[in-house]
C-alpha cells in the first residue's frame, strides 16, 4: 500500500456497512486515523471490530443533526488532536412515485442527503482551515446529475443538489488549502442491493454495463482515498464517476459490439 494519508486525520461518516465500509477499510490501508460515524450503530461498532479499531473510534451520528456533526469532529480532535479529512458518505434513496410521495418522505430525503452534506461541512471545515490543509469529499450519484428512474425524485434532486454544493464549496475554500470534490457511484454490489432481489435481476443490471460487472465498494474507495490524497492536490470542485461505463451508451440496453456478427 502507498500510505498516501500517513499522519492525516479522516471523519468518515456512513461508513458502517455498503460503499462506507469499503471507505472505511481504504483509508486505513492508507494510512489514515479513522473516526467514523453512522445512525447504525450495531454495524458500526462491528466494523471496529473487523477493523481492529477501538471502539471509541465510533459515534452513532443523525448525518442531518448538526449537533451530531459537531460531536463527530470533536471527537476526531480529542483523539488525534486535528481534522484532517472529512468523507460524507450517508445517505438514503427510499422509492416513491411522485405522485404518491409524502411531503414528509421528502422532506426526510433531503434532510439526510442534502443537509447532511451542509451541516458536515459546517462542523468539519473550520478545523481544516486551522491547519490550512483538508480533503472534503461527498458520495454523489449518477443518478441526479446524469440519469434517472422513476421513483427516485427526492434522491435525484439531492444528488444533484450536492453536485452544486460542491462547486460552491471549492470556489469558497479554494484559497483555505481546502479542496471539495465528490464520487458518482453506479451500480455498486453491496447488501443493499442484493437485499430482495433475484439472481436474475442482478444480471440484467450487470448486462446494462459495458464492462460486464457491477462495482464494488472497494471501486468507489479508491477514487476516494485518490481524491482524499496529495495525488489530487490540484483538483477541486468537480466528481469523478465510477460506473463501469455505464452512462455511456446511447442505446440503454447495451450491447456488445463483438456479438454483432
Amino acid at each position: 500500500m502507498t500510505a498516501r494519508l500517513s499522519g492525516r486525520t479522516a471523519v468518515l461518516i456512513g461508513g458502517a456497512v455498503g460503499i462506507g465500509r469499503g471507505i472505511a477499510q481504504r483509508l486505513l490501508e492508507e494510512g489514515a486515523q479513522l473516526i467514523v460515524g453512522d445512525v447504525n450503530d450495531t454495524a458500526g461498532f462491528d466494523l471496529m471490530r473487523s477493523l481492529g479499531l477501538d471502539q471509541g473510534q465510533f459515534l452513532k451520528v443523525d448525518v442531518s443533526s448538526a449537533a451530531d456533526c459537531k460531536a463527530l469532529a470533536d471527537l476526531a480532535v480529542s483523539r488525534f488532536g486535528k481534522l484532517d479529512i472529512l468523507v460524507q458518505n450517508a445517505g438514503i434513496y427510499p422509492v416513491a412515485l411522485i405522485d404518491e410521495a409524502t411531503v414528509e418522505h421528502w422532506d426526510h430525503v433531503m434532510a439526510v442527503n442534502l443537509r447532511g452534506a451542509f451541516v458536515s461541512t459546517k462542523a468539519c471545515v473550520p478545523l481544516m482551515r486551522a491547519n490550512g490543509w483538508g480533503r472534503v469529499v461527498f458520495t454523489s450519484s449518477i443518478t441526479g446529475p446524469r440519469v434517472v428512474s422513476h421513483g427516485l425524485a427526492a434522491y435525484a434532486a439531492t444528488k444533484a443538489g450536492i453536485n452544486g454544493f460542491i462547486k460552491v464549496a471549492a470556489l469558497e475554500l479554494a484559497t483555505a488549502g481546502i479542496t471539495v470534490n465528490g464520487v458518482e457511484p453506479g451500480n455498486i454490489l453491496t447488501e443493499g442491493l442484493q437485499s430482495g432481489r433475484s439472481t436474475q435481476f442482478i444480471q440484467s443490471m450487470e448486462r446494462s454495463i459495458p464492462m460486464g460487472r457491477l462495482g464494488t465498494p472497494r471501486d468507489i474507495a479508491n477514487a476516494v482515498c485518490f481524491l482524499a490524497s496529495d495525488d489530487a492536490a490540484y483538483i477541486t470542485g468537480t466528481t469523478i464517476v465510477v460506473d463501469g461505463g455505464q452512462t455511456l451508451p446511447e442505446n440503454k440496453d447495451f450491447v456488445d459490439p463483438s456479438t454483432w456478427s
